[in-house]
């Protein structure tokens, strides 16, 4: 009797953790580095060989489910991940709705260019051979993340990141330190995942060394590894003009090498392994996820003039009246909020969303469907010599005040984050 209990029990208990309200979680890697190697892209213009490699370029899949809602968080060693290459991921993974497929870019400067730029001559280092590769490679990552989802619990935690990690090139001290991290483990208690969220431009190497590289965020993922956290992935924040990693030497000089992104990457995933250790364990995590279209103009003579020439840009929604569509997801998971941004906000716009998100803990997944150059108020348009680039590679004065607007309005008419069974 006691052995048919015993054995009653289990199939229950194992009952109840595949159930459709249980929270589940899975996460799968592509190695995407070209082989041959391609030119390097590190913003607007041409790109630069690239003769040799540090690290690997790789696409990750977070999927997450519960109660029916099924979402996957996508982070890719790119510059920018276009909507037009992110659209023809979506079309490939039938298993989760296109609307609930978040595609994000660690941003590091020495990956090949995703968007076409002009190269000064006529024509373009942008490969579509090897685009079509990365978007077959990402939409596999994403199925076997699905593939691999188990019954899973969470903790999630906040706290300023320690260390000479980054700063504002601009104005030293005007950055977010904090760094939220997301971490999934199995019924054991053992890490799945951590996902850290964190404002920073992955630039150590920059494109000019002739280096293929995820910059600082390839020994990132490689400590955490190597450190039991599981499978780590990477969503940046607002780290507009200009968040960047804090290379700086004595004298003036920067660090700019293979050994400079180990440093700040394994020091950067010693302090979220640090921020997490000790948050409380959420048993039964709420998961939520909208999804609305946020249309911008585009007032910038530069940014016209270039998304005529990038691919899909005249066929993109809206480019034919001077405007761009693209997707824009609020997410709930436990008691975290999450909203995504198509670019790269500066500072005090990251910080006054960050302010009114309604969740313990609020994370900003920026460069997330779409990367249309830096957001800034009008306040801040063309306002100071150091904002004359940020601004001439915005889409204009406009874009941040509407961001927020539609940020603030969409917080407002979504549920507040709940987690149970902390």
């Amino acid at each position: 009797m006691i052995l048919r209990l015993f054995t009653l029990l289990c199939v229950l208990g194992a009952s109840l953790l595949n159930s459709p309200a249980a929270f589940r979680a899975g996460i799968a890697v592509q190695n995407v580095t070209p082989d041959p190697l391609l030119p390097v892209s590190g913003g607007v213009g041409p790109s630069h060989p690239a003769t040799h490699k540090a690290g690997e370029l790789t696409v990750r899949a977070l999927v997450l489910e519960q109660e029916g809602t099924r979402v996957a968080i996508v982070s890719a060693d790119f510059l920018g991940f276009p909507a037009a290459l992110g659209n023809l991921v979506r079309a490939a993974v039938p298993e989760i709705p296109p609307q609930n497929i978040l595609i994000g870019a660690t941003h590091t400067h020495s990956a090949p260019d995703c968007y076409g730029f002009p190269d000064g001559q006529g024509g373009t280092a942008s490969d579509p051979k090897y685009l079509e590769l990365v978007c077959q490679r990402m939409a596999t990552a994403i199925r076997q993340a699905v593939t691999n989802l188990q019954p899973a619990k969470l903790k999630i935690a906040t706290d300023e990141a320690k260390g000479k990690i980054a700063y504002n090139y601009y104005a030293e001290q005007l950055y977010d330190p904090r760094c939220v991290v997301i971490q999934a483990l199995d019924v054991s208690g053992h890490p799945i995942a951590t996902l850290v969220n964190y404002a920073i431009h992955p630039e150590v190497i920059g494109n000019g060394k002739g280096i293929c590289s995820p910059d600082l965020i390839g020994p990132l993922y490689d400590r955490i590894a190597a450190q039991g956290g599981g499978t780590g992935i990477f969503m940046n924040s607002a780290q507009g003009g200009m968040v960047t990693a804090d290379n700086r030497l004595a004298g003036g000089n920067e660090a700019r090498d293979w050994a400079e992104c180990i440093r700040i990457g394994e020091l950067l995933a010693n302090e979220a392994l640090r921020i997490i250790a000790a948050a409380p364990v959420q048993t039964e995590p709420k998961l939520y996820c909208a999804s609305r279209p946020l249309t911008l103009p585009v007032d910038s003579p530069l940014m016209r003039a270039l998304l005529k020439e990038l691919p899909g840009g005249k066929e993109a929604p809206g480019a034919a009246e001077g405007k761009l569509t693209t997707q824009f997801n609020l997410l709930n998971i436990g008691n975290a909020q999450i909203l995504t941004i198509p670019g790269e906000a500066l500072p005090n716009v990251g910080y006054y969303l960050k302010r009114k998100m309604r969740g313990t803990h609020n994370l900003l997944f920026g460069l997330t469907n779409d990367a249309f150059g830096y957001i800034l108020t009008k306040e801040d348009f063309d306002s100071f010599k150091r904002y004359a680039y940020i601004s001439r590679t915005s889409l204009g004065e406009r874009t941040g005040e509407i961001l927020v607007q539609e940020a603030l309005k969409f917080i407002t008419e979504s549920p507040a984050p709940t987690a149970s069974g902390h």
